[in-house]
């Protein structure tokens, strides 16, 4: 399905806000959001300079992240989608609705290529600086929604498949560590202070 003029236009800039032009959502934008719109992967016709934009934007972003993870989202209504993007943005991943040639393309020579081979589908990529978080934010959806799929990712140039993803999302993020290890040290600080406290009395 070919879009022209502005729809066009908005769709060949959307991967600046995780939607990318190589896909299209049924309903979208006339009636973005609307309950019920379902995304389904749609080839659009993308000019050189289109596809390069697109390509640059996801490899720079693979290129200051630690983590890739991807799902499926064959039915997965607008609404949702949204849902998942504020969700995404707010902890700091970047997802790309993205046609897998150019997701390749943008992966290759990155520690995301070993990924390349279970780029088959309709799927949404979810990128992060944190080791955790892309893996976290998607695969937490996905058990509320199960028209989102978890299928796989990468992480430090090793390719996960889907319990892979799922078991980096279950590891603690560097926050809740730091605020786990923090509480070791001030335990025993306490428990000291309570001893010198009653030595005293």
């Amino acid at each position: 399905k070919t879009v022209d003029g502005p729809q066009r236009k908005l769709l060949a800039i959307g991967w600046l806000e995780g939607l990318v032009a190589a896909t299209w959502c049924v309903g979208w934008p006339r009636i973005h959001g609307a309950p019920g719109a379902k995304c389904e992967e749609q080839t659009l016709s993308l000019n050189r300079n289109e596809k390069a934009a697109v390509i640059e934007g996801v490899s720079a972003q693979a290129a200051k992240s630690q983590t890739l993870a991807m799902a499926e989202y064959r039915g997965l209504t607008v609404e949702n989608l949204n849902k998942l993007r504020i969700d995404a943005r707010s902890k700091g991943v970047y997802l790309h609705v993205l046609k897998n040639t150019l997701a390749r393309r943008a992966v290759a020579g990155t520690q995301f290529e070993v990924a390349s081979e279970s780029m088959v589908g309709p799927l949404i990529y979810g990128f992060s600086e944190d080791a955790v978080a892309a893996a976290k934010v998607i695969s937490d959806f996905a058990k509320g929604n199960d028209k989102l799929i978890v299928k796989g990712g990468a992480y430090a140039g090793k390719a996960l498949n889907a319990d892979g993803v799922k078991a980096l999302a279950a590891i603690p993020s560097r926050e809740v560590l730091i605020a786990q290890v923090a509480g070791l040290l001030k335990s025993p600080i306490q428990r000291m202070a309570g001893v010198l406290a009653a030595v005293a009395e």
